[in-house]
């Protein structure tokens, strides 16, 4: 009768951890299910917006460092079948200044329903994970409106450490939307600003254009340049696409925005 007993209990036993084990791997499953159908609502960049359903152009999160740390954008569904990634906008009267610091550049600033700059970090993350093209759209005070478009665009792509590398600019491949290629020139550049001179010229481009860019000596474009009213006397200041208005014309909208190729 005590034999009976005991086989009874190790019968309850064995049955229970024969439950504990499944239990375990169907919450296991339920988890890993979780992750996987989870995983799509941190979006690396705006194409993955887009295949999370969102199609209409805006501001958006993504998380180009991973879930931990989320990223503002402007998202243009719209332009040339759209998922573009907006790292640079500017279309308003000049009241979100530009002329800023390394860490700013770096960081970025701004917001992104309105005026804003990526930040070169987040612009190295994503570019780092995917290949890029880039286009970017101008427009002037007469309402005219054009583009220019480079097949490959990344920053540092070889750096083992983009910053001290300087965010050097990789730009190839440029087609002709009728702005002119004015960004070739800066192939190769690291990015200065102000209190971070890296350009060949024996002066401070950024200090004397009061703008943070991939200058050389000094450059052919200057889309964070101070925003003044189209034409002036000023050699190069203001916001400058030299191959489309010259360098004695700041223009009045100013957009730069990356897509998967």
């Amino acid at each position: 009768m005590e034999a009976a007993g005991r086989l009874g209990h190790y019968i309850i036993l064995l049955l229970l951890v024969v439950l504990s084990s499944v239990g375990s791997q169907q919450s296991g499953k339920q988890n890993g299910d979780h992750l996987c159908s989870t995983s799509d609502q941190y979006p690396v960049d705006c194409e993955d917006v887009c295949e999370n359903g969102d199609e209409d152009s805006g501001p958006y999160v993504i998380y180009p460092a991973g879930p931990g740390i989320a990223v503002p954008v402007y998202c243009d569904m719209s332009t040339d079948s759209g998922k573009w990634t907006v790292i640079q906008r500017r279309f308003k009267n000049g009241t979100l200044g530009f002329y800023r610091g390394w860490n700013d550049y770096k960081i970025g600033f701004g917001r992104a329903d309105g005026e804003y700059w990526l930040g070169l970090h987040y612009m190295y993350l994503l570019t780092l994970r995917n290949k890029y093209e880039l286009r970017i759209d101008l427009g002037d005070f007469e309402n005219n409106m054009t583009f220019a478009r480079y097949s490959e665009f990344s920053i540092s792509p070889y750096s083992l450490n983009p910053e001290e590398d300087g965010y050097t600019l990789h730009v190839d491949g440029f087609s002709d939307g009728g702005a002119g290629d004015s960004l070739s020139y800066h192939n190769g550049m690291k990015f200065s600003t102000y209190d971070s001179d890296r350009d060949v010229y024996l002066q401070n481009c950024a200090a004397l254009f009061t703008s943070g860019f991939w200058y050389r000596a000094c450059h052919l474009a200057n889309l964070n340049g101070a925003y003044l009213p189209g034409a002036h006397l000023s050699l190069g200041s203001g916001i400058i696409w030299s191959q489309w208005r010259g360098l004695y014309y700041s223009l009045k909208t100013t957009e730069m925005k990356i897509r998967r190729q």
